[in-house]
This record gives C-alpha cells, sequence and structure tokens, in this order.
C-alpha cells in the first residue's frame, strides 16, 4: 500500500458481539473518538443463540449510529460469526482497504486506528495491538494487569515484533485476508471453511500463522493501546489460559515445523522445561520439609530472590508505583507463575490425550 493508497484507503471495523450488553455502548463510543475515524462499524450478532439479548445489543448498536449484521445458521461462536460478515464484505473491498476486528469488550485508545493504519501503509499485512486489564477480579486480576503489562514492555523492546495477533483488536490488509481465502482453498494452507479456522481453538493465532506463512508481515507497535476485561475468577482463568495454550500448541502442530513456527516451538520446549523444572523444586522443598531435614538458604538464593523481587517490580513500572512495589513480594508472583505453569501442563496432556475440546 503507497501513502496515497493509504489515505484513500477504507477502514470497516467487525464487531461480533454475543452477550457484551454492559460494554458494547463503551466500545462503539471508543470508536467514535479515534483520531482516524472508521468509515464503516458493523457490530455482527447471533440472533438463534438469545433473542433477547440480542434485541438488547441491536438496540445499543443502532443507537450508537453503526450498522447490523445478523449472522444465519452459524454453530461456530466469534469465527463462524466472523468468516460470514468476511465472505460478504470482502468481494467489496479493494486490496488497500482494511479491515478491523474488535472484541466487543475492548476499549480502543484514540490513537489506534491511526498507528495501525500507518503500519499498514508502511507494507504490513495486519497490525494488533497491547492491551491493558481493566479494574475487577481482586488478586486474580492484579496479577493478569500485571502480566499484560509485561507482555507490553517485552513487545515494545522488540519493536512491535509479535509470534500472534491478539484477538482483542486488530487491523488488517482487506487484501492479506483475501490471499488467506485463497491459499485456504487452493490447499497451500490447512483447510477452513472461511478467513477464520472455526476448529481452532485459538482461532486468532492460526490466522496468524496463516497470514506468515504467506509472507505477509505483521506487527504491535506500542502506541496501539487498548483496555480489556480481565477474568474475574481463578477458575475462569484457567479456562481461558488451557484454550490459549492449547490452542496454541495444536495450530502449531497443524502447520508442523517451518521457519514461521520454530520460534514458537523453541518457546514451547522452553516452557516444558521450566515447569518441569518448577515441579522438580517444589517436590524437593516439600520433600525436605517433610523428611524434617529443613531447609538450608543459602547467599545464591537470597541473591537471586532479590534479582527477581528487582525484575518483578520494574517490568511493571508502567502501572505505577502502586502495582510495582507489591509486585516485589516474591511468594505470590512465584505462585501465580506455578499456576500458569501448571494449567500449561494441564493443555499438554490435554492434546496429547486428544481429550474433547469444549470452552
Amino acid at each position: 500500500m503507497t501513502d496515497t493508497a493509504a489515505h484513500t484507503s477504507k477502514v470497516t471495523v467487525l464487531v461480533p458481539a454475543y452477550k457484551e450488553v454492559d460494554s458494547l455502548g463503551h466500545v462503539l463510543d471508543a470508536l467514535r473518538r479515534q483520531t482516524r475515524p472508521a468509515d464503516r462499524v458493523i457490530v455482527t450478532l447471533d440472533p438463534h443463540k438469545d433473542p433477547h439479548r440480542t434485541e438488547e445489543l441491536e438496540r445499543i448498536s443502532r443507537t450508537a449510529g453503526a450498522e447490523v449484521r445478523h449472522s444465519v445458521g452459524n454453530r461456530h461462536k466469534k469465527a463462524g460469526n466472523l468468516n460470514g460478515a468476511l465472505s460478504a464484505l470482502l468481494p467489496e473491498l479493494s486490496d488497500d482497504d482494511a479491515i478491523l476486528v474488535q472484541d466487543a469488550d475492548t476499549y480502543l485508545d484514540p490513537h489506534f486506528i491511526e498507528v495501525t493504519h500507518k503500519k499498514l501503509g508502511h507494507g504490513y499485512g495486519a497490525a494488533g495491538g497491547n492491551f491493558r486489564g481493566r479494574s475487577g477480579g481482586r488478586l486474580c486480576g492484579v496479577f493478569q494487569r500485571n502480566e499484560f503489562a509485561r507482555y507490553a514492555r517485552d513487545t515494545a523492546r522488540k519493536n512491535g515484533k509479535v509470534l500472534c495477533l491478539t484477538g482483542t483488536a486488530c487491523l488488517f490488509k482487506a487484501g492479506a485476508l483475501k490471499d488467506v481465502l485463497a491459499a485456504r482453498e487452493s490447499g497451500r494452507l490447512p483447510p477452513a471453511d472461511g478467513v477464520y479456522d472455526t476448529k481452532a481453538l485459538t482461532e486468532d493465532n492460526e490466522l496468524t500463522l496463516a497470514l506468515r506463512h504467506l509472507g505477509r508481515r505483521i506487527t504491535a507497535p506500542s502506541r496501539a493501546t487498548m483496555t480489556t476485561e480481565v477474568m474475574e475468577t481463578w477458575r475462569d482463568l484457567a479456562k481461558q489460559r488451557l484454550r490459549w495454550k492449547r490452542g496454541a500448541l495444536e495450530n502449531l502442530i497443524d502447520y508442523g515445523l517451518t521457519r514461521y513456527t520454530l520460534e514458537s516451538w523453541v518457546r514451547q520446549v522452553i516452557a516444558f522445561l521450566g515447569t518441569s523444572v518448577s515441579t522438580l523444586y517444589v517436590g524437593s522443598v516439600i520433600w525436605f520439609l517433610a523428611a524434617g531435614a529443613g531447609l538450608r538458604i543459602t547467599p545464591f538464593w537470597i541473591a537471586f530472590t532479590g534479582f527477581y523481587a528487582i525484575e518483578r517490580a520494574i517490568t511493571v513500572k508502567s502501572r505505577g508505583w502502586r502495582a510495582a512495589i507489591p509486585s516485589m513480594l516474591v511468594i505470590p508472583e512465584w505462585f501465580y507463575d506455578l499456576f500458569l505453569q501448571g494449567v500449561h501442563m494441564r493443555a499438554l496432556a490435554d492434546a496429547a490425550l486428544q481429550r474433547p475440546r469444549n470452552w
């Protein structure tokens, strides 16, 4: 896309909604406040799933000036909803036009479309963003907000390099999505019944892999920011992360070992080794305590703990000192890591045993 094309290309927003009655109005308001306004906003609904809720979502959408599209015969949740909307929309758009897909519980910061649209003008096929967690969830929410801050910091240090485009909000070049459809039909990509693979637990990650295998560049610029909901309970968080981790692993299996999946495979191995080491460490501590041998604290472990505490604080400093100082309490942060590692091990087991994939 040339600079001239970037200025003349249209931006269409798709907001798949199902139960987000409380947040949809705020989502649409954030879209109206964009420094680069969208040319068209479409809220896509699944009326057969909950007619009464759909009626309220439609009222909110039309009051905010958005268009409303009803899915027809969708049995595949968000991915199926989006596939239906894209099948109707893509033929109308030029390759240089852009499509923003965002969740109905995510509030974009005012510069999101402007920043990501410029990236598409510089030759990227898609541009995602970095999200902050909104309030709620008590201690569970605190850990998630810290985790999101660390992810955003890491992405900024890598100048927007990411392995997965977040499904919370991402701007795609229409031509890139058309290429995905064509490649699926020709067999150059794993088969699917649309742009999004409805069989995948993590359809956003699968689409990222598809774009990368077609040679499309992706990015997540640091100024493309937004806020999203956090999981309110540990049970909900475990369910979410189990889907993310198992879905990512199964996506990699589908694509195999390629130049575009190599780094992700390496990270999977590192995560497995890290989880194994943590399991051995916790097991040894419990064994020593049970055997009455006690624990001997050495200068090495004191220094290691101090380094860990400082690292925890520095990596969340963007959230302010009220978040940074409590993060130096090593034990809570460590147990959160163990919680995520436990979910990772469960995901590996579920994938290996081919347990039912429900979410």
